[in-house]
């Protein structure tokens, strides 16, 4: 959102839209960005990925990684071809790496939300940059792709933020605020919605999978109304 704190929101998303080099289920494929602060926020955007440091993960200062197949990088290029192809506009990126090694260019796409090429998972590290004009508007683009794992609201509004949490808000298994989709809080349940799939595992619902439940009425009275009102004589 426009009221955002820029900077938080600038570090969360490009640590999660490049971490695992854009191969991980909670990582940030859709940034959502309010058409006031639009511009701006992808002028700094492009600007962070201009400094990242692209090769072999056993180097220290090393950022980006390669993806984990020929296959991946075959993804990432005919991906690319389909995004043109539906009137997405490459920012930055876009390039396969030529060398040893399966590397590929972190890229950012500026893109209409209904592309049908949003709602597919290419598993590579391409994020989607998109306009919206309100709050509302916002969490209608987040909901209508049919995956639902991972999610992320950057606002200081309070009432959007409950809003967000709530169930006319993000429909995705996780629903963070002022931080990235990539985290998995080791005190959370971890799990998703639609076609992401449902159920949740760790967190609070771990210990269940160890028990026997039981249910359990106790009468602490001396009487044992019944509704029917039968006479028992």
């Amino acid at each position: 959102m426009d009221d955002a704190d820029l900077d938080m929101a600038l570090r969360s998303i490009v640590f999660a839209a490049i971490g695992t080099t854009g191969q991980r289920c909670t990582t940030t494929r859709r940034l959502i960005l309010h058409e006031n602060i639009y511009d701006k926020f992808l002028a700094r955007l492009k600007s962070s990925y201009q400094s990242i440091k692209i090769g072999s993960p056993l180097v220290d200062d090393t950022l980006v990684g390669p993806v984990h197949t020929k296959n991946a990088v075959r993804d990432y290029v005919n991906g690319l071809k389909t995004i043109q192809e539906q009137g997405g506009k490459i920012l930055h990126g876009g390039k396969v790496l030529e060398g040893d090694g399966n590397f590929v260019e972190p890229t950012i796409i500026e893109i209409n939300h209904d592309a049908p090429i949003v709602k597919e998972e290419l598993f590579v590290p391409i994020l989607y940059a998109i306009k919206c004009r309100s709050f509302e508007e916002a969490v209608q683009y987040n909901n209508e792709v049919p995956q639902g794992l991972s999610s992320a609201l950057f606002t200081t509004n309070q009432r959007n933020v409950f809003t967000w949490m709530g169930p006319t808000g993000s429909d995705c298994g996780i629903a963070n605020v002022n931080t990235g989709t990539s985290g998995a809080e080791i005190g959370g349940a971890f799990g998703g919605e639609k076609e992401t799939g449902g159920g949740r595992e760790s967190g609070s619902d771990s210990w269940k999978q160890y028990c026997r439940r039981v249910t359990c009425t106790i009468n602490y009275g001396t009487q044992l109304p019944l509704a029917q009102g039968i006479n028992f004589g």
